[in-house]
């Protein structure tokens, strides 16, 4: 029971020192071992994902389930039109973003489509509408375009894994490659590890989704 109430704890702790997240409103609950829930409110769809991003820096916290719901400030809504608009001229302006991807808005929910060569590129167009006035969520609809050799897919990936300083040299994370998803398995000992394991995989050319079977040890 020690351990359990010393991670909620330090969860709340972290809520509570980071800038980016408003916690007044946020719950937290340990679900299991390992696993943290975050419950209740955020004003903006940037502290939705920061909170959870908080939550994975506490050591031993494996998993977190994000039930956050966006409640937007009374002035910070945009109807369809003008939200819409704003995402494709921030979209427009971002120049590691091709002008295939679109935007359209329903209730706060941006909705991205088009077509993109790499991962990168679609993560770029996620984080460039991600933090406008008014979004309440983004789903991310966009195509990955390439025509790439599986065998040479998990070869970029393995080199990038072993390139970077954050995974040790004896990690055993494995790379596996069928058509354009990655499958990464093994175990990380931190989110940070975790996160820059996926972010390799998701850098290479030809990979259209990336199938996190990491485990994080703590």
């Amino acid at each position: 029971m020690g351990k359990i109430k010393n991670m909620r704890d330090a969860v709340e702790a972290e809520l509570a020192f980071d800038p980016l997240v408003d916690a007044s409103d946020i719950d937290v609950k340990i679900v299991g071992p390992g696993e943290a829930a975050l419950i209740g409110t955020v004003p903006s769809y940037p502290q939705y994902r920061e909170a959870a991003e908080a939550a994975q820096r506490i050591a031993g916290v494996k998993v977190v389930h994000n039930h956050l719901a966006v409640v937007l400030p009374p002035g910070d809504y945009r109807d369809d039109a003008v939200l819409a608009a704003a995402a494709n001229n921030a979209l427009a302006l971002n120049i590691t973003v091709p002008s295939s991807v679109e935007a359209t808005a329903h209730d706060g929910n941006l909705r991205l489509t088009g077509t993109v060569s790499f991962g990168s590129q679609r993560t770029a167009a996620e984080l460039t509408v991600a933090g406008l006035t008014g979004v309440r969520n983004v789903k991310d609809h966009i195509d990955i375009a390439w025509d790439a050799d599986p065998i040479d897919v998990t070869l970029l990936v393995q080199d990038a894994l072993d390139r970077n300083a954050l995974i040790p040299d004896d990690s055993d994370v494995m790379v596996n490659t069928d058509g354009h998803m990655v499958t990464l398995d093994g175990h990380v000992r931190t989110w940070a590890e975790h996160d820059a394991a996926i972010g390799a995989a998701w850098m290479a050319s030809g990979v259209f989704d990336v199938r996190d079977r990491l485990v994080v040890t703590g």
